[in-house]
């Protein structure tokens, strides 16, 4: 008799147990917070919209996706460019966007129109050293987070070949000019002239109207980008 009460009580001590709300609950796994996206800005002209190429090949697009790959979390950019613009347009174009939003990232890449309709590097110099002051402005007063794109040479498309060796040699000091006052404003400049000029030989990088350049010129573009603006957003 002894032994079956001492049976029952061990029964009725394990039921009490699992039936003790603070025994039987599993701790909570603490939430986990994910990381906010980096928010991306890219100003510029017909190279920045991608003229003649969808948007998922555009330089910027491209380069985000590749640093997405890689685990930093930066998201599709927002771009404001259009064909044509000079430095001056994209000033009016920023003022008229009134756009309050700071960014992680803001790249820059103007002044192809300037050189093409003949204004003076005077001219270029001023208007670009205040768009790079916008720059930093949206990158909330980091010019680390700025990053600047050479002009490219259209020289070398087919619509610009008769004038070839004028429009690079014009190129080459506008592109002075924007690595002077990069220098001077702590802003990384990347130079992707070089690589615009392959163009001469390939016909695969030029863009179908025959002027712009084609998504596989924009790739690489963003490879040469991609280390330097990694160890920007991630530093």
């Amino acid at each position: 008799m002894n032994g079956f009460l001492s049976v029952a009580g061990l029964a009725l001590s394990l039921l009490a147990c699992l039936s003790d709300p603070i025994s039987s609950t599993v701790p909570a796994s603490p939430d986990i917070v994910p990381v906010p996206a980096y928010r991306f800005l890219s100003l510029g002209d017909s190279y920045t919209i991608g003229e003649s190429v969808p948007v998922s090949e555009r330089w910027s697009v491209q380069l985000a996706a590749m640093l997405r790959e890689e685990g930093v979390p930066l998201q599709v950019p927002t771009i404001l460019a259009q064909t044509g613009w000079t430095t001056a347009e994209l000033q009016f174009a920023i003022q008229q966007a009134k756009d309050t939003s700071t960014y992680d990232l803001v790249s820059l890449l103007i002044g192809v129109n300037n050189q093409y309709r003949g204004q003076s590097l005077g001219r270029y110099r001023t208007e670009f050293k205040e768009l790079l002051d916008l720059s930093t402005h949206f990158a909330r007063g980091r010019p680390e987070r700025v990053f600047v794109l050479s002009i490219p040479d259209w020289g070398v498309t087919p619509a610009g070949l008769s004038r070839r060796q004028k429009t690079a040699t014009e190129i080459d000091a506008f592109n002075t000019v924007a690595k002077e006052e990069c220098a001077k404003a702590g802003i990384l400049f990347i130079d992707i002239t070089p690589l615009s000029r392959t163009a001469l030989n390939n016909p695969s990088l030029i863009a179908s109207d025959n002027l712009h350049f084609s998504g596989k010129m924009y790739k690489l573009w963003a490879e040469e980008a991609f280390l330097t603006v990694k160890r920007m957003v991630t530093k």
